[in-house]
């Protein structure tokens, strides 16, 4: 074995420039695959965030007419204990109301929250202006509300159930969740708040979680389901945003051909140089054959030169994959500075990637191996 991997480099370094020329085809063939590779699934993790990173991936429901969920502290409590893997829960009590304002009103919807809870949910200590409400009558209003009804920080606004109580509120500050809808129906409080205004006493209308891994969360909110079944209803973001989950398929989908039909191109790339490498080194092997080299050493030389080719190319292709994902991070940015992609390394991923290429240049010297096999040394030497 150890001569044949001591002929397996000669061979290498007198072809230098073609070596050199398989290692770059290798290395292009695996900067391609991280950097699309790393590019859509940093894509992927910019559109599940925007989507639904600040929003509920599991909420339970309660579908009976009265829609009111009792004992959901408990509930709280016991989802948090039993499931490690959802980060965040927090009950929420809201209903429909108008906000009344001189001769206009606006149609909102009164959301109660325990925002020590629901802040990681909607992180909306990050998207506020002023502070969150701590005391029954105080709320919070959206950036495109206050902008459409003149309302300031401090102000008192007035709110009309639909049973027709009436109830002023003060404005302590001013969320952008970043959804213009929602900026401008969502008027947000506190938990006793809303219950006294529309009369729920001690309940609420939802529990609302977030998620370690997001695509957990159609088998999750399945467990919880059959947990609690009844008149509990529990949805997740996958049966609401299906356009969104197809297409993040999708996106999965063709990197993994794209990646699939690089590596053939390199693997056929291979096979055929080291191919041409037989020919060209028949007589050598020939001579060898005659001094005594059996068959299967014969065969390892060039597997040797199809690993180190590999191994060679894998590693000059992780480095111009990472320094191809950096420029297009660093050059390709929006209007206000930041990526448009954001740089998503995964270290896994990258060290398939490098080992994928290792495997297919050893597979690929397997055809030249088997052909240098077969060749016959009286044969080769004699037709030079």
């Amino acid at each position: 074995m150890k001569l044949a991997f001591n002929i397996a480099v000669r061979f290498l370094r007198s072809g230098r420039g073609q070596t050199i020329l398989i290692a770059v085809g290798i290395a292009i063939g695996v900067s391609v695959q991280i950097f699309i590779g790393s590019l859509i699934q940093g894509l992927q993790i910019e559109l599940v965030d925007s989507t639904i990173g600040s929003q509920s991936q599991i909420t339970i429901s309660n579908k009976s007419d009265e829609a009111l969920i009792d004992n959901y502290s408990d509930l709280v409590q016991e989802i948090t204990g039993n499931y490690e893997t959802i980060r965040f829960v927090s009950a929420t009590a809201d209903g429909p109301a108008l906000l009344s304002l001189d001769e206009d009103s606006y149609s909102i919807l009164l959301r109660g929250l325990d925002f020590d809870t629901a802040d990681g949910i909607y992180k909306i200590s990050d998207k506020l202006e002023g502070n969150a409400p701590v005391s029954v009558g105080e709320v919070l209003i959206g950036r495109e509300l206050k902008e459409e009804a003149g309302i300031s920080l401090g102000d008192e606004i007035v709110l009309l159930s639909g049973e027709g109580k009436r109830e002023n509120m003060k404005v302590t500050g001013v969320f952008d969740l970043g959804v213009s809808n929602l900026n401008m129906s969502w008027v947000l409080s506190t938990l006793p708040t809303t219950q006294s205004f529309f009369g729920y006493e001690d309940k609420a209308t939802s529990i609302e979680m977030q998620l370690e891994d997001v695509f957990e969360a159609y088998t999750l909110a399945a467990d919880i389901q059959s947990a609690h079944a009844g008149d509990l209803t529990v949805e997740n973001w996958k049966d609401l945003n299906a356009s969104l989950l197809s297409g993040l398929n999708g996106q999965r989908v063709s990197s993994y051909m794209i990646q699939i039909f690089v590596m053939i191109s390199v693997l056929l790339g291979i096979a055929s140089v080291l191919a041409i490498t037989v020919i060209q080194k028949s007589r050598q092997i020939g001579i060898l054959k005659a001094m005594g080299i059996q068959d299967g050493q014969a065969s390892l030389i060039f597997i040797f030169q199809g690993l180190m080719l590999g191994i060679a190319g894998a590693i000059l292709g992780v480095l111009l994959g990472l320094g191809l994902s950096y420029a297009f991070t660093a050059f390709a940015l929006n209007p206000d500075g930041t990526p448009v992609v954001p740089l998503y390394i995964d270290p896994g991923f990258i060290a398939l990637s490098a080992a994928f290429a290792i495997t297919v240049s050893t597979i690929a010297a397997l055809i030249p191996a088997r052909k240098s096999s077969k060749l016959n040394p009286i044969e080769v030497i004699r037709n030079g």
